[in-house]
């Protein structure tokens, strides 16, 4: 496991605490500050159900080969990422990432988040534009508003879809949907194995 230098100090003490409350199921809780100089980097494994609680701003969410969750922010103005903090929480199967804090005003900065590829994902986000490519899990989506993009590689992997706009476009090629306008939604069955929901209150919707 590599992570910042400040958090190395305080990691013993927090794994030992997390252990002694849960005894057989080990927890791990780790705290990154200042994303623009330590950018955060945990082992995780594969199948893990993944919650993601997102600031505003410009996310990309994207599936790796590696066995690890990891965080790090770029663009012009990264920064800014100084004010921004990663919170970190892991036990059994089930891991919990929240990226708060720090201005949004000014734009970019690009945080990029990278997690296994085979992972279930649970995300959540309030405004701006957020990306997804490379994850071959479940995939649960929700941004109020901004431009939300997701890979979603073969339609015939999912035995459900539902997907939906309270207004703007609603694109989804690979399962031959287009919509447009106010509450704008479509649900398909099917004989795959993940589970796909995508919403997006203002703005737009692209499943591609």
């Amino acid at each position: 496991m590599r992570i910042a230098t400040t958090l190395l100090a305080s990691l013993p003490l927090v794994i030992s605490t997390t252990m002694l409350a849960s005894p057989n199921i080990p927890q791990t809780k780790l705290s990154v500050s200042d994303l623009y100089n330590h950018s955060f980097d945990v082992d995780l494994p594969y199948d893990q159900k993944i919650r993601l609680d997102l600031r505003s701003g410009d996310f990309r969410i994207v599936g790796t080969s590696n066995q690890k969750l990891s965080v790090h922010a770029a663009g012009k103005n990264a920064e800014k990422a100084k004010d921004i903090t990663v919170n970190f929480k892991h036990s059994g199967n089930h891991a919990d990432l929240s990226v708060l804090g720090g201005s949004t005003r000014g734009g970019d900065v690009r945080i990029t988040i990278e997690v296994p590829k085979a992972s279930d994902l649970y995300v959540r986000m309030p405004f701006g534009n957020l990306s997804l490519e490379g994850v071959s899990g479940d995939k649960d989506v929700e941004l109020h508003a901004g431009d939300l993009d997701i890979s979603v590689g073969d339609a015939a992997d999912y035995g459900h879809v539902d997907a939906s706009v309270g207004a703007g476009d609603l694109q989804a090629g690979p399962f031959g949907e287009s919509h447009d306008g106010l509450f704008r939604s479509f649900e398909k069955s099917g004989t795959g194995r993940y589970k796909l929901h995508a919403h997006v209150g203002a703005g737009d919707l692209n499943l591609r």
